[in-house]
Parts: structure tokens; sequence; C-alpha cells
């Protein structure tokens, strides 16, 4: 089981960069960003893009591998995205991951003064967005049409540094989701219910991941894939469970996710004031000690 980090874009560089560093230093194996224009109790707050702050972080670390979490279609193109993912990927020589989903009807939304998508318009436009992306950043030219979101000889060279491409991590929980997780995923991304993961009860919450991770192996078996070979990637945050009050309780946590199948557990790195407040000295065992209590 790996451990990773999500720290949101709110930090100028002058600080920003330093908690990137730290994270590497504290040995996390991934540290995410958000791909959002503003979020949640963060609207009226500062916030940055989240490609111009991996690409700093990515001159400002060495080892740590650095992401999204996730990006989605609500304001990318797959041509576009493309480029910038490759050279995200160049950049970072080759530590670049794409956690990428359908997006959720947040600020960002409708901030380009599109109508709201409904769950099935969103599911209909990721259905050509992934793998659209994915031909994008495997060939050195694409011409395709589709409903939505249409290439003409787009041009993508040299091509990641990785190979064949930047892995996908697919947030998904639903049938569509799951099927292009199994299709295209090197990773699948849960947080939990997604109709509403505060109000699950801590005792069910286990249940909610497990009954997900069987719909996920179904799907890959039904597409002749072993399950085995995709990350599982649980992003902590949304649930009313506490895991960062203590070691203690993350080690319990942890060890319960473990047990089910997850591969890679993603903490919010602290926010004072927000809901993401924890004691940072805390937050730094956890990092430190953590995995190493589960033994």
């Amino acid at each position: 089981m790996r451990l990773s980090t999500v720290i949101l874009p709110i930090h100028r560089w002058s600080e920003g960069q330093k908690i990137w560093r730290r994270a590497e230093d504290l040995g996390f194996h991934a540290a995410y960003t958000y791909d959002h224009l503003s979020w949640r109790s963060f609207r009226d707050e500062p916030w940055f893009g989240a490609v111009p702050t991996l690409t700093a972080a990515a001159t400002a670390t060495e080892r740590i591998r650095l992401g999204t979490l996730v990006t989605s279609p609500n304001f990318r193109h797959p041509v576009t995205l493309a480029k910038e993912l490759i050279s995200l990927d160049d950049v970072s020589g080759g530590r670049m991951t794409v956690g990428i989903g359908v997006g959720g009807a947040g600020f960002d939304a409708t901030v380009m003064g599109q109508e709201a998508w409904t769950p099935k318009e969103r599911a209909d436009r990721f259905d050509e967005f992934l793998p659209l992306l994915d031909k994008l950043l495997t060939q050195d030219a694409t011409t395709e049409q589709g409903q939505y979101y249409s290439a003409v000889e787009a041009r993508n060279i040299p091509g990641c540094v990785q190979r064949p491409r930047v892995p996908f991590y697919v947030a998904a929980t639903g049938p569509r989701g799951l099927r292009l997780a199994a299709e295209h995923g090197q990773g699948w991304v849960t947080y939990g219910d997604p109709r509403g993961p505060a109000d699950v009860p801590v005792e069910q919450a286990p249940a909610v991941i497990e009954a997900q991770l069987a719909k996920l192996a179904a799907a890959c078996e039904a597409r002749g894939r072993d399950v085995a070979t995709l990350e599982k990637v649980l992003l902590q945050g949304s649930t009313a469970e506490q895991p960062l009050a203590s070691l203690d309780a993350f080690v319990d946590w942890a060890g319960r996710y473990r047990e089910l199948g997850i591969t890679e557990l993603v903490v919010h790195w602290p926010v004072p004031d927000s809901i993401f407040a924890v004691d940072p000295a805390v937050f730094e065992r956890i990092a430190t000690e953590g995995l190493a209590q589960l033994g």
C-alpha cells in the first residue's frame, strides 16, 4: 500500500513550493492537486491553476509523482489537455499521473456560460473524452470526429516520456465509468458513496468501498482484464471517517482498506480553518510512520 497527498492550489508559489518539497521529503508516493477553477468553500479564496502549479512542482521536486485528482471535461478539451499532459510529463521526467473523471456540478461546471449537464450528459461526454485523450497521447497524429469532441490532424510529438503514455487513474462508480476504467485505466479512484459520502455511518463506509471494488472487478472480468493490474485509490476527506485525528486512527483506517484491496491512500495536506484542518505534527507522523505501523 502507498500513501499520497492532495495539495490544494491555494498558495502563492513562494509558499507553495515549500509544501510540495516537504511532501517529497516526508516520503509521500505522490502529490496531487485538484483541477478546478474554484472549489466549494474556497470559492472566494486564493485558487491557482492545476497545470501551472504541477509544472512548478515538477521543477521544485525530484522523486515524488505528481498528478491531477481529478481533471474532467467541465472546462477541458482532449486536444489541448493532451498537449499539456505531454509537456508536464516531460518537465517532470516521467512522474505524471492523470486522475480523470466525469466532473461534477460545482462552480466551474458552468463558469464558461454553459448549462449544467445532467449526470447522463456528463457520462456521454466522458465516454468520448477519455478514449480520444488516450489516442492523442499515444499517436503522433490523430483525426477523429465525435459528437462532443473532435481532433483534426492533432500532432503530439514526441509523445509522453512514460510509454505508451502517462497513466490514467479513472474516478468512477457507475457502470459506464467502471467500463472506461477497465478499458483505459491504470488505476481507479473513489472517495466513497457519490450520492453523499458524509451521510454514510462510519461503520458502513468500508462496505461501500467493498461493493464498488466488486463492481470494478466485474467490469474488468467482462473485458478480459485482471483487476489486479489496476491500482485502487481511495481519496480521503469526503466521508465521516476521521483517520487523521491520530496515528492510531490512521493505522486502523488504513488497515481496513488494505484488507479490502485498496493499494493507494490519498490524504489532504492540512489547511487551517477549513474542513482539512488537522494537527500538522500528527499529519507528519502519519506520513512518516503510518504505513510502517501496519506491519
